[in-house]
C-alpha cells in the first residue's frame, strides 16, 4: 500500500486532460485503510468529469499495488479575468466570453448556446447575451415563447429571462418575431451597451455573447468598451469560412483581448441513416487555423440532422440528450475553454489603436 507522500506525488504528475499540463499541487489528501478521500481544487468548472478522473486516478494507483477504493470532491473557484472586480456597468458579471466567426453560417449561435448549457451544467453560473441585433435567434434555440419579455426593476435594469438554468438577455424579447430592425449602426450599438449594462445579471461566472458574423461596429464596441476576458472562433473546415475566421482572430488580437480557441463546427457529415462519416467541408481546416495562430483547438462537432432539429425545437443537444456523443464534446469544450482562461491568466488592457467611437 502506498504512503500519503507517494499517493500525493502520483496525482501531482497525472495530467490534467483540460489543460494538458500536470495537476501539481492542487490536491488534498484523507487516507483510510480501505479508501481515499481526495479533493481537488481547479480554477475552472469540470463536475462531470468526476467519474472518469476517478477511474483514471484508480488505474495509476493500481498500477503501483494500491487498490482501494477512491472518493473525490471536485472544488471549483471561478476568478474574474481580464478585469479587477466588477465590469463597469455590469454588477454580477465575473468574466465576459465573445463567441465569434468571421462569417454566418457556421453554427456560431448553436455552439455558443450549448456551449453555455454545458458550462452550467459543470458548475458554473452562465448567462447568455445574444448580441446578434439584426437577427437575434438564442430566443428560439432555448425554447422560448415568442411573446417572452424580461422583467423590469427600477424602471430602468431588465430581468433576463432563464431557461435550462441560464440567464437570457436578446433583442428578439424587445421586438416581435416579424419586426425588422432597420438601424444604423449607432442605434444598434446603442443597443448593445444598453442590454449589456442594464441587465440585472445575477452573479454571474461567465457571460457569453453570441456575436454578429463580421468584424464591424458591434465587434469593436465590445473590444473598447467591455473588457472582455477572451473570445472563440467558430469556422467550418472549408477554405472560405477559414479565410474568414482568419480575419476574426486578428481583430481580436488588434484590440487585445486573447483567443482562448477555435471550434471547428460541421467537421464531419454522419448520416442518419448509415452513420457513415465524411468531411463534405474538407478536412483539418480548422487545427491548421489554430497552428497558425498557436492558439488550442476546443472541439470538433459533426454536421448532424439531429443537432440541427434538435435546436429548432428550443431543446439543444447539451439538454435534450445530456449522455450523448454531441454534448461530451460540448462538455469537454466548456472545460477546456474554462482550462484555458485560468492558465492564461491575462490582465486586461483597454485597446488604444486609434478607433473613434462615431
Amino acid at each position: 500500500m502506498l504512503t500519503d507522500v507517494q499517493i500525493l506525488s502520483e496525482l501531482k504528475a497525472l495530467v490534467d486532460e483540460n489543460s494538458q499540463s500536470p495537476y501539481g499541487d492542487v490536491w488534498q489528501l484523507s487516507s483510510h485503510a480501505e479508501s481515499l478521500t481526495l479533493t481537488l481544487s481547479l480554477p475552472y468548472v469540470a463536475q462531470t468529469e468526476t467519474h472518469s478522473l476517478i477511474n483514471r486516478i484508480q488505474a495509476t494507483l493500481s498500477q503501483l499495488g494500491d487498490t482501494r477504493k477512491v472518493d473525490l470532491t471536485i472544488q471549483s473557484t471561478i476568478e474574474s479575468y481580464g478585469t479587477q472586480g466588477n465590469l463597469p456597468g455590469m454588477t454580477g458579471v465575473k468574466n465576459v466570453i465573445a463567441v465569434a466567426s468571421g462569417k454566418g453560417g457556421v453554427g456560431k449561435s448553436t455552439t455558443t448556446v450549448n456551449l453555455a448549457l454545458a458550462m452550467a451544467q459543470e458548475g458554473a453560473k452562465v448567462g447568455i447575451l445574444d448580441a446578434d441585433i439584426y437577427g437575434p435567434s438564442q430566443g428560439m434555440m432555448l425554447g422560448f415563447d415568442a411573446d417572452t419579455r424580461p422583467k423590469v426593476r427600477d424602471e430602468k435594469f431588465f430581468i433576463p429571462p432563464v431557461a435550462h438554468g441560464v440567464q437570457v438577455m436578446s433583442m428578439a424579447f424587445l421586438m416581435t418575431k416579424d419586426t425588422p430592425v432597420a438601424w444604423r449602426g449607432p442605434m444598434v450599438t446603442g443597443a448593445l451597451m444598453q442590454l449589456l449594462t442594464q441587465t440585472d445579471w445575477d452573479d454571474l461566472d461567465f457571460l457569453f455573447v453570441d456575436m454578429p458574423p463580421g468584424t464591424g461596429d458591434i465587434q469593436l464596441t465590445l473590444s473598447q468598451k467591455v473588457p472582455v476576458a477572451g473570445s472563440v472562433i467558430v469556422t467550418t473546415p472549408q477554405d472560405i469560412a477559414l479565410l474568414d475566421a482568419r480575419r476574426g482572430i486578428e481583430m481580436f488580437r488588434k484590440v487585445n483581448i486573447p483567443v482562448l480557441g477555435v471550434v471547428e463546427n460541421m467537421s464531419t457529415h454522419i448520416c442518419s441513416n448509415c452513420g457513415h462519416h465524411e468531411a463534405i467541408f474538407g478536412d483539418e481546416g480548422g487545427e491548421a487555423l489554430a497552428q497558425e495562430f498557436d492558439v488550442n483547438v476546443l472541439g470538433k462537432l459533426p454536421l448532424s440532422l439531429a443537432i440541427r432539429k434538435q435546436s429548432d425545437a428550443g431543446v439543444p443537444p447539451v439538454v435534450s440528450d445530456e449522455k450523448g456523443d454531441v454534448a461530451a464534446i460540448y462538455h469537454s469544450i466548456a472545460r477546456k475553454l474554462g482550462a484555458t482562461l485560468a492558465n492564461s491568466n491575462t490582465s486586461f488592457e483597454m485597446p488604444t489603436i486609434g478607433m473613434s467611437d462615431d
